[in-house]
């Protein structure tokens, strides 16, 4: 695997220069010996020895499997005209069209028209082809009822297919001058490979949709317009800056989540990034959630896939603790950082109206009445948050080397780490009723990291009697990964991945065992 500029600790242990939040300590030579002195067991190379972390899907085989049997003529084909109206007739009206504003229903209108229009010089462009394909590659795989019931007696849809049709137009896309269409491809594959586990081909989407947006002014905040004199055209034009602002902020969400899942620098820096939110939007975003809770009616305006504020927060996160300049600073710095962003969750997680608003952790005698799949993102989000925050005191030089003064304070940090990790589990295991399906690649990452934070804790202070109630906890995470995910998956490939997560996590669970069993027989000596 190759390293990153991130070396992953816990405890004060360098495990290896790999990502902290996305390596793992099986992946190079000096976790493996840590690992093998806590526990007194040699590490199953079978079920440990991956090329990725676990979250990450390794999907080029099966790629090559497709492309192996497509005809070259049908990659340039348009989809049927009709399964793209019905589709987008369907989308505008499920609260993904408000999770994920990747089209604009009116502006869509149009690109469907130039697409599908012999005499327009449109039809050619590949910005145009390639939105059309992408868009129906991506709604396609979206697990609502409405497209559940195939409507209308349509043909199923070959998203896979689909999604390789709209990457062998990107490179055209690219050489054609910036647009909304070209813009519009690329986030949604960029958004369809992070939801089906490819992150890596995530993150080089992000990335060039990343500077079409720089191109195309996303990154400003679009100036209002008097919408009763404005012009037909002046208010289309409108609808298009927001509709990039929309695009802007889908592109901002994912490069956070990436960027902490891989390592890899930002590309949207908040220094070049004009970060008003949209009007309103603090005012609206609980008041919104809460009657799409309790009714059928939808939200007026997109709530993003996770609350802005929070993204705003992981990109502040990535470069005060986790970029190049951030591994330079000293002791105090990193802490003061880290007071500093604690402050900043803090006072997000007050903000939020309390029948919404996570609790510092969960346990079951505090259940969530208004448990959701918002509900679910907004908490797994709010623990990720604190889980990376204080685990970067773990690089403090004074805990390595034993000194004293600021140990408490990181052991401190460190213990809301692994804290925020065991609120994950156990949030998940409350809220499992109410996963939908569908979301195994979306929602593993949360559990996964969780796992290793707890994992790493246990062989850390295996003697400690928290150690024991966190093997339930790892107990738990198998039996949440064959209850929630096994039931929503539909291809033999997603399958095959699931078992080797279970089987991580049940090697996992025996190693900290090993740990626990080996320190209380040598304190019985």
């Amino acid at each position: 695997m190759s390293s990153s500029s991130v070396a992953l600790h816990f405890a004060g242990r360098e495990l290896g220069v790999i990502s902290m939040m996305t390596g793992i300590p099986f992946l190079l030579p000096e976790g493996r010996e840590w690992i093998q002195a806590r526990t007194g067991q040699q590490i199953s190379a079978d079920r440990l020895s991956y090329s990725r972390p676990p979250w990450e899907k390794q999907r080029v085989l099966s790629s090559n499997r497709y492309l192996m049997s497509m005809q070259p003529q049908s990659m340039f084909e348009l989809p049927d005209r009709h399964s793209v109206e019905v589709h987008l007739d369907i989308f505008r009206t499920t609260l993904m069209q408000r999770v994920f504003p990747i089209v604009d229903p009116i502006l869509f209108h149009d690109t469907i028209e130039a697409a599908y229009s012999h005499s327009s010089l449109s039809a050619g462009r590949a910005d145009v082809r390639a939105s059309i394909i992408s868009f129906l590659a991506f709604s396609s795989i979206l697990q609502v009822p409405e497209y559940k019931d195939r409507p209308l007696g349509l043909p199923p849809i070959d998203s896979e297919g689909l999604a390789i049709k709209a990457q062998y137009l990107i490179p055209q896309v690219l050489r054609e001058d910036a647009s909304l269409e070209g813009l519009q491809a690329i986030v949604i594959m960029a958004i369809f490979e992070l939801v089906t586990g490819n992150l890596r081909t995530a993150d080089y989407y992000g990335s060039v949709a990343a500077r079409l947006l720089y191109m195309l002014g996303g990154h400003t905040y679009p100036c209002p317009t008097n919408s009763f004199s404005a012009s037909p055209a002046e208010q289309l034009e409108y609808r298009r800056k927001w509709h990039i602002r929309n695009l802007f902020w889908l592109c901002y969400t994912i490069e956070k989540d990436v960027a902490l899942r891989t390592g890899q620098p930002l590309v949207l820096s908040d220094e070049n990034c004009d970060l008003t939110l949209p009007p309103g939007y603090v005012e609206q975003l609980y008041v919104s959630l809460g009657i799409h809770h309790h009714s059928r009616e939808l939200p007026n305006n997109p709530l993003f896939p996770v609350d802005l504020r929070l993204s705003i927060i992981k990109s502040r996160v990535y470069s005060a603790l986790y970029s190049f300049r951030a591994l330079q600073k000293t002791d105090a710095e990193l802490l003061k950082e880290i007071r500093e962003l604690d402050d900043e969750l803090e006072k997000w997680r007050m903000s939020v109206p309390p029948e919404w608003r996570p609790t510092l952790s969960f346990s079951h005698e505090t259940p969530d009445p208004n448990v959701s799949m918002h509900s679910v993102m907004l908490r797994l989000n709010y623990h990720l948050c604190m889980t990376i925050i204080h685990q970067a005191s773990s690089r403090c030089k004074s805990w390595v080397q034993g000194q004293g003064g600021m140990i408490e304070g990181v052991s401190s940090s460190l213990a809301l780490s692994v804290e925020a990790s065991r609120s994950t589990l156990l949030y998940l295991e409350s809220a499992q009723h109410v996963i939908v399906d569908g979301v195994f690649w979306t929602l593993i990452f949360y559990p996964m990291s969780a796992l290793i934070a707890i994992f790493c804790n246990i062989l850390q202070n295996p003697s400690d009697p928290q150690a024991t109630k966190d093997l339930g906890l790892l107990r738990t995470a198998i039996s949440i990964s064959e209850r929630v995910f096994l039931r929503q998956l539909i291809s033999i490939d997603d399958v095959v991945h699931v078992k080797m997560v279970a089987d991580f996590v049940t090697e996992l669970y025996t190693l900290a065992t090993c740990a626990v069993e080996k320190a209380w027989k040598e304190r019985a000596v």
